[in-house]
């Protein structure tokens, strides 16, 4: 019997892509807070995670490989090698775009700092919540693999 990899559950690869995100997105945040003083500095945010999205994604891996170039490296699960110049580690499948400016100051700067503690106790919260849900998931992956009778 060969020994199975967490990773290739596909509710942990989730909430795994979905804590990456997060802690993506708290360092966007941050990015934004250390430069709430730079003259002409826009914020910046991530594009919603979508679990529905990631679906549709994994779905279409086939398709990425038959779309590649015979020669080319394609990343088609989460553990493959990343193709020169692709992004690196979480960030690999996160998309940065500019925020809706609420306001502006006379200097150009787009930051309230308002906005960006409530995006980031927003994020917190939800990454607290996927971890809870994997521990929960590996509570229950460890009662179903327990022995009948074992305490």
């Amino acid at each position: 019997m060969t020994a199975m990899d967490i990773a290739d559950i596909p509710i942990f690869a989730m909430l795994r892509q979905r804590m990456g995100y997060l802690s993506e997105r708290q360092r966007v945040i941050a990015e934004n807070v250390a430069n709430a003083d730079t003259p002409g500095y826009h914020p910046h945010d991530l594009k919603s995670f979508s679990f529905q999205a990631k679906m549709q994604g994994m779905a279409s891996t086939a398709s990425v490989v038959a779309a590649t170039p015979a020669g080319t490296m394609a990343a088609t699960q989460p553990g493959h090698m990343q193709p020169p110049g692709s992004p690196k580690g979480i960030a690999a499948g996160v998309k940065s775009e500019k925020a809706q400016d609420s306001e502006t100051t006379l200097d150009g700067n787009g930051v309230v700092l308002e906005d960006e503690m409530m995006k980031l106790t927003q994020a917190r919260m939800d990454y607290d919540a996927a971890v809870g849900f994997y521990q929960k998931s590996l509570d229950m992956l460890k009662l179903a693999v327990r022995r009948p009778g074992a305490g």
